[in-house]
């Protein structure tokens, strides 16, 4: 009787490890997360703005466990620029073959792989970026509060564009492009709230 109670408690304490590490999905609430972007060059740089289509965080109500998101590529906006012709040049030479391959690659796609604490609230987050169908490891730090039924999170991810095959006005590639040459490290930076 004994050995079995034993057997039963093991079982139980394994089932509710195993319910815990599972965790809880919250989807993200697209109309109060944003993402914005920086990209920078020998003359200035320039910043703007992407959607999030869809994406989710799993936690166990303490610590980030997983996410996945989607990134809308064809919502690619700039915000520093205020001539509309010169801003809609940008925006489209974004979205062309030279850069974000919009109508070829409408998505792009964060899936996180790791997430080691950091100290309170704060994480190292080790995740697969996929652009144009290129997937490379990034990792980034990020910082989580759990609020109710919510989680707030924000983060800064610096991303290489050379190894996702967006070499246009690099100097990595191209020689003698003076003060034309754009930076190969484009930044973006993410604020997002999730729900249960």
């Amino acid at each position: 009787m004994k050995l079995r109670n034993t057997v039963l408690a093991a079982l139980v304490a394994l089932g509710s490890f195993a319910f815990a590490g599972k965790g809880v999905d919250y989807k993200v609430v697209k109309n109060q997360s944003k993402v914005t972007w920086k990209g920078t060059k020998v003359t200035g740089e320039h910043t703007g703005a992407i959607s999030i289509a869809d994406g989710k965080l799993k936690s166990d109500g303490k610590n980030i466990l997983s996410g996945q998101f989607d990134i809308d590529m064809p919502s690619i906006t700039v915000t520093d620029i205020t001539d509309p012709k010169s801003n809609g040049d940008l925006v489209g030479h974004l979205k062309s073959d030279d850069f974000f391959s919009t109508a070829k690659y409408p998505k792009s796609t964060l899936v996180i792989t790791k997430v080691k604490p950091a100290g309170k609230g704060k994480y190292l987050v080790t995740g697969d970026l996929t652009i144009k169908g290129i997937k490379n490891q990034v990792e980034f730090p990020a910082t989580v509060v759990h609020a109710g039924n919510q989680i707030k999170a924000n983060a800064n991810i610096k991303v290489d564009r050379t190894k996702y095959d967006i070499k246009y006005g690099s100097g990595s590639f191209f020689d003698n492009l003076g003060d034309k040459a754009i930076s190969n490290e484009f930044e973006l930076n993410v604020n997002l709230v999730a729900q249960k």
